[in-house]
C-alpha cells in the first residue's frame, strides 16, 4: 500500500484546485471588470451578444495563469461604458510572430 502512496500524491498535485469564475459583465463598468480580472488572476467573463445569446471567455491578468504553449494577448470585451481591453491567452502559431 505504501509503494502506491508516492503516485497518488503525484495525482493530486496535477488537479487544479479550482474552476475559474464566472463574472456576468453586462452591467459592469470597464474598470470593474478589469479589476475583477486582476482580483482572481483568471476568469470566465459572460455578456450577450447581438442575437441575445450568451457568450463566455477565458480572460487572464498574467502570463502566469496560460497553459504551457500559450501566449498573451489583448481582447476586447463589451463593458456597460465602452469596449474593454482585457488579457486572454491563446495558442503560440509555430513560426508566429
Amino acid at each position: 500500500m505504501i509503494r502506491f502512496l508516492p503516485f497518488g500524491l503525484v495525482l493530486l498535485a496535477a488537479v487544479p484546485a479550482a474552476a475559474d469564475p464566472v463574472v456576468t459583465i453586462t452591467n459592469m463598468s470597464c474598470a470593474k471588470v478589469q479589476a475583477a480580472v486582476k482580483a482572481n488572476g483568471s476568469v470566465v467573463l459572460q455578456w450577450r451578444g447581438r442575437n441575445s445569446l450568451p457568450l463566455y471567455g477565458r480572460y487572464v491578468s498574467d502570463r502566469r495563469f496560460c497553459r504551457s504553449g500559450e501566449i498573451v494577448t489583448i481582447a476586447s470585451v463589451p463593458a456597460a461604458d465602452k469596449s474593454c481591453n482585457v488579457k486572454k491567452c491563446v495558442w503560440k502559431v509555430p513560426g508566429g510572430r
